[in-house]
């Protein structure tokens, strides 16, 4: 298994469109059993289940367990610290996204009381 510093060293996404358990340990250096119970852990992992509960693992899969080892193995976070950095990071777009809706719904209604004005 590659240190915790050798993440970038981490072997290239081939261009496929579904990943094996064992492959995805290997692209990803984290055993099966420990995929396993990240996706127990972390509700946005979840590869398709097919024939005999076989996992099939998509590219975004695979990019979103590297994001969860660096977390936990490089920057030294608990599976609480991690699940809630990951919410955080799919969260924050769309608060920024909401308070630009907000202000831009407050110009338009201060526009519309300047011509409701007598």
């Amino acid at each position: 298994m590659l240190e915790p510093s050798n993440n970038n060293e981490l072997p290239a996404i081939p261009s496929k469109r579904y990943f094996t358990i064992g492959e995805v340990s290997d692209l990803c250096a984290v055993k099966p059993h420990v995929l396993r119970y990240w996706e127990q852990e972390f509700s946005q992992l979840k590869p398709i289940k097919r024939r005999g509960n076989r996992r099939y693992y998509q590219r975004q899969d695979v990019i979103l367990i590297r994001q969860i080892r660096s977390l936990l193995y490089e920057h030294g976070f608990t599976i609480g610290g991690a699940k809630q950095r990951l919410q955080g990071e799919t969260a924050q777009p769309d608060r920024q996204h909401n308070q630009q809706m907000i202000r831009e719904l407050r110009e338009e209604l201060e526009a519309v009381l300047e011509i409701l004005k007598p």
